[in-house]
């Protein structure tokens, strides 16, 4: 993987860290997610 690659696959995963962080719980538990999924979930979807 390039370095480009690895910084916008970082970047994907900081951006979707925040907008799910930025989620209530009750809302997070409506997509089946816990607050401590996110990062999980955020590094799953970046790559």
């Amino acid at each position: 993987m390039s370095i480009l690659n690895t910084a916008r696959s970082w970047m994907r995963s900081r951006r979707t860290m925040h907008e799910l962080a930025s989620l209530s719980n009750d809302a997070l538990a409506d997509i089946g997610l816990t607050r401590h999924d996110i990062r999980r979930v955020a590094r799953r979807l970046a790559n």
